[in-house]
């Protein structure tokens, strides 16, 4: 039941972006993923299944994610300026592909599954 609410609330956000996108205040559908109410909830559920050490890392990981996702909006108003969107998707993939290798010490998803693992171990 819990993975049913979960695949709704997301459901329900695509649909909210999907509105806002054709609305005259198009660029709030930009904003709709960050409102903190995601956070809140990933957070909620993290701690719930996983206890306050993975909250830790999960909210670690969120701060250090914010670089990329910079870098990525940055890229795509650099490469929005003259070309197709096609092209311009293919390159903020690649520029966020190079952050992503460039800042792996730090976003390395592995250390934080083997610290929950030794979490759930205890």
């Amino acid at each position: 039941m819990g993975l049913l609410i979960k695949g709704l609330l997301g459901a329900l956000v695509v649909v909210l972006i999907g509105v806002l996108a054709k609305t005259k205040n198009y660029a709030i559908a930009g904003l709709v993923p960050l409102f903190p109410t995601f956070a809140l909830i990933a957070h909620y559920i993290v701690a719930s299944e996983r206890g306050i050490e993975a909250l830790r890392a999960t909210i670690v990981f969120g701060m250090w994610s914010i670089l990329p996702y910079f870098i990525y909006l940055l890229s795509t108003v650099v490469f929005h300026r003259d070309h197709a969107p096609a092209v311009g998707a293919g390159r903020r993939g690649g520029m966020l592909g190079a952050v992503r290798l460039a800042v792996n010490p730090r976003l390395e998803p592995f250390p934080l599954a083997q610290r929950a693992a030794a979490v759930d171990s205890e």
